[in-house]
């Protein structure tokens, strides 16, 4: 499922291409995503060169598995499905339309079985943006997962969940890869049973150190190329620092997901 690391670049931007303030758009697949998930790029926007916010919230999409369906589709001319054009790849097209500093990307879980799937579940979005985008603005849309949710990053920081949650006792850091535990939710609510999604999530978000949750080369892949994107889409600004973050992401020489990380040629 994952790849190895690969170098990801300090470049510069010409005076054509350069982009002096980021705009970054998310649609998102869960209710405390929507509400908070821009906290987890906080250690990007604090260079003030980039602003992360939610466009909206859409239904998980799985892979088409149906023949009828596909046949139906084919027979009406239709590339993706109805719901997806219009959930998804318009209001991606709305947004980078607005200036050519606006990026896009799409983030969903993949939890449980979708994770058997992730290539078919990754062709689907990404067909729903390039479908409907125009092909100047494809590469400034890409398709991320959180794996297997967004709570498995939180066991990657014992010290914030220890402190957010006032845990006693306390937990250390997961040993494993965190990308690997089955049911990360689950298993918070079975330390923790008062959790609440939405209020405590977004209160470890706010502390979640992501440089010490990337520090481990060989952990976070599936996190780690959605950061290596990102950094790719911050270099537009002709100042940035990109190898002060590739030190502190570990994006030289850490894991990146093998489905999500040919994204990274494109930007």
């Amino acid at each position: 499922m994952n790849g190895q690391g690969v170098n990801v670049p300090n470049v510069t931007a010409t005076e054509e291409t350069a982009c002096y303030y980021i705009k970054v758009g998310l649609i998102v697949t869960g209710e405390a995503e929507e509400k908070h998930l821009p906290k987890l790029f906080k250690s990007l926007m604090d260079s003030r060169v980039c602003s992360f916010e939610v466009l909206r919230r859409v239904d998980q999409r799985s892979s088409i598995s149906s023949e009828k369906r596909k046949l139906r589709m084919a027979g009406n001319g239709k590339l993706i499905p109805d719901k997806d054009e219009m959930e998804i790849g318009l209001p991606a097209r709305r947004f980078l339309g607005n200036d050519r500093c606006h990026f896009v990307i799409l983030i969903d879980d993949l939890e449980g079985d979708r994770r058997e799937s992730v290539d078919h579940v990754y062709k689907r979005y990404r067909a729903a943006l390039d479908v409907v985008l125009k092909e100047e603005q494809r590469f400034r849309a890409a398709v991320h997962f959180l794996v297997n949710m967004l709570e498995a990053y939180f066991f990657a920081d014992a010290a914030c969940l220890n402190s957010t949650l006032g845990l006693n006792p306390s937990l250390e850091d997961f040993d494993g890869d965190v990308e690997d535990i089955r049911n990360p939710k689950g298993k918070l609510k079975s330390i923790h049973p008062s959790y609440e999604e939405i209020e405590d999530g977004g209160k470890i978000l706010s502390s979640l150190d992501l440089e010490h949750v990337l520090s481990r080369s060989d952990t976070c892949a599936y996190l780690r190329t959605m950061f290596a994107w990102c950094l790719k889409v911050m270099e537009q600004y002709p100042y940035l620092d990109s190898v002060g973050y590739s030190e502190r992401y570990r994006l030289r020489d850490g894991i990146l997901s093998c489905t999500s990380g040919p994204q990274l040629a494109d930007v």
